[in-house]
């Protein structure tokens, strides 16, 4: 049986599903307990666990995502929660130089078993310094998980694989899509990291996304199925560490063509790297150089209509594949 629940819900039910099965599960971060969440997605979580396990931290990213750490090194199962990724910039020697090396570092006398998460890029007139996508940035350290959902399924799915993972998982969300609603089932499942989905099928232009911008590439396609006759295949990544390069592959032998739907800036970014992998696996069957669509490459504007105009948008996926296709 499933229902339909807001994104935010999901990700409430995951973590309240996994810490009713494990008591070593429990979360910390900025109004995460008394105030039910900044963005209310650990809404009654507080009630249902007590204070020792939805903890309230003070404005100190960079302590209390070390305590994390330290909690996770002795056995335990944290998930620190940061109001937005921007912020998590301050806790960056924590986060990178700590938690993927701890394994590597103790000779596995040590392990990190952590989940940060937290929303990631414009959130809405918000400015540079809270816009940040962080995935280019902390996707190249080795030792580390990363997911970004697109639905309230995978949002759910992806997080409780997340919770049970070894490793250290840094779980990207966006406040622009904590209110999405989809289909999520009662009864539990999991998600495999690497497993990537095709959104849609077709056989003249792959795009390949994660995250928000993979209803951008959703939008772009159906304007140029209806308005230009070309059926695009559209492929969510959801995890970035590992990279579903094999499905992505078998996508670009079918259609020869490739458009990369990245939100962060194009300069050594996920997209770039995405792009860099595929044409060195289909280099003879690519008709067209892989097309990149990024963020512009200045700071998020605080305008409404300069930030949608900075980011991927269908527009500019549309015009891509235009190009991909020989057909801008």
């Amino acid at each position: 049986m499933s229902r339909v629940i807001e994104f935010r819900d999901a990700l409430r039910e995951a973590m309240s599903e996994e810490m009713r099965r494990d008591p070593r599960v429990f979360l910390l971060g900025e109004e995460v307990a008394q105030y039910d969440g900044a963005y209310k997605v650990s809404k009654g979580m507080l009630a249902e666990f007590g204070p020792r396990r939805v903890i309230d931290m003070p404005i100190s990213e960079n302590g209390f995502a070390g305590l994390g750490i330290g909690a996770a090194m002795m056995g335990l199962r944290p998930i620190v929660e940061f109001m937005s990724w921007s912020f998590s910039l301050v806790a960056a020697d924590q986060i990178l130089n700590n938690a993927p090396k701890m394994l590597y570092m103790s000779g596995g006398q040590f392990g990190c078993p952590i989940v940060f998460r937290g929303n990631d890029g414009a959130g809405g007139q918000l400015g540079s310094t809270h816009s940040w996508c962080v995935e280019s940035l902390y996707a190249n350290v080795p030792g580390l998980k990363m997911a970004i959902p697109s639905n309230p399924y995978d949002a759910k799915g992806l997080l409780k694989t997340a919770i049970r993972d070894p490793d250290p998982v840094f779980f990207l969300e966006s406040e622009r899509m904590l209110a999405l609603k989809g289909e999520v089932p009662e009864e539990e499942y999991l998600i495999p990291f690497g497993q990537a989905a095709i959104r849609r099928e077709g056989g003249d232009c792959t795009i390949v996304s994660f995250g928000r911008p993979v209803h951008f590439a959703m939008d772009a396609a159906e304007v140029l199925a209806k308005e230009d006759g070309i059926e695009c295949e559209v492929i969510d990544g959801r995890t970035i560490r590992p990279l579903d390069l094999e499905t992505i592959v078998r996508s670009v032998r079918k259609t020869n063509r490739c458009v990369v739907v990245d939100q962060s800036w194009s300069f050594a970014s996920v997209g770039s790297e995405v792009a860099a992998q595929v044409s060195e696996a289909c280099f003879d069957d690519l008709d067209h150089h892989v097309h990149r669509v990024h963020a512009d490459d200045v700071p998020a504007p605080y305008a409404m209509n300069l930030e949608q105009e900075m980011l991927p948008n269908p527009r500019k996926i549309r015009k891509a594949v235009l190009s991909a296709c020989y057909r801008g």
